[in-house]
């Protein structure tokens, strides 16, 4: 079936009897090429989601160390981890959990000058980074490629989730929402905080939105802003217009 094997048959069955998958999109699946910027709380189970899919090709950009105060939110690391690279430790996960999956693991820092380089040749990119001058730098990478950009963020009780294809009519790219967005002091994790089972929400959902974008089913969120709050248990969804003033897509 779609070239799979008798194992991947196996492995990948409960995505196969899936109308809107199949094995054709399972094939698809194994064919694609994903970048996750981050492999912090919204990346680690992003990486495991997506592994667990069989999603061929997994570049993780981090330039990082795996620090003790990760291990409450950032599953994919343990105590036997610590000062290791986050990008190498995160990609030796990924081929425990599935040996179709080949990861490229780059530790080094994404920026604007790096961007379109490291996220060339991608079918979606997956950000979950911690701070809004990558956010920005990689969102305005993925609207020049014309690739679609899955963009998770949580702080505290909070999480947001988007999908940006500002290239299209009428849809927002991620500066639509943000606008340029400068640094806030007082909002980093570490300062403020952060439930680690909200990141597992939040990167859950950003594989899921990135697994859609390979294999369209249902309706994906471009267009659409998710706002998660943990302390009440509600989700919105908040319809987000393309901004014609803006200085990134407009």
């Amino acid at each position: 079936m779609a070239g799979l094997n008798d194992a991947q048959l196996d492995r990948y069955a409960r995505h196969i009897v899936l109308r809107e998958i199949g094995g054709g999109g399972q094939a698809r699946l194994l064919a694609a090429h994903v970048v996750v910027v981050g492999a912090g709380g919204i990346g680690s189970p992003a990486i495991q989601y997506l592994a667990a899919a069989g999603v061929g090709r997994l570049t993780i950009i981090d330039d990082d160390a795996v620090d003790r105060s990760n291990l409450q939110r950032q599953t994919l690391f343990t105590e036997a981890d610590l000062g290791a690279p986050k990008a190498g430790r995160a990609a030796a996960a990924a081929i425990r959990l599935n040996p179709d999956v080949r990861p490229t693991p780059l530790s080094t820092r994404i920026d604007a000058d790096n961007a379109a380089e490291l996220i060339a040749g991608a079918d979606v990119v997956l950000d979950g980074c911690d701070n809004f001058a990558t956010r920005l730098a990689v969102a305005d990478a993925t609207h020049l490629a014309r690739i679609p950009l899955v963009s998770a963020a949580v702080t505290q009780f909070d999480g947001q989730l988007g999908v940006y294809r500002g290239w299209e009519p009428g849809k927002p790219c991620y500066a639509c929402v943000v606008g340029d967005a400068p640094e806030r002091p007082g909002t980093s994790c570490a300062e403020v905080g952060v439930l680690g089972a909200m990141a597992g929400v939040m990167g859950s959902m950003a594989a899921l939105e990135a697994i859609r974008a390979i294999v369209p089913f249902g309706e994906d969120m471009a267009g659409r802003l998710l706002i998660a709050d943990a302390l009440t248990m509600r989700f919105r969804t908040l319809l987000v217009p393309k901004d014609p003033g803006c200085r990134h897509c407009g």
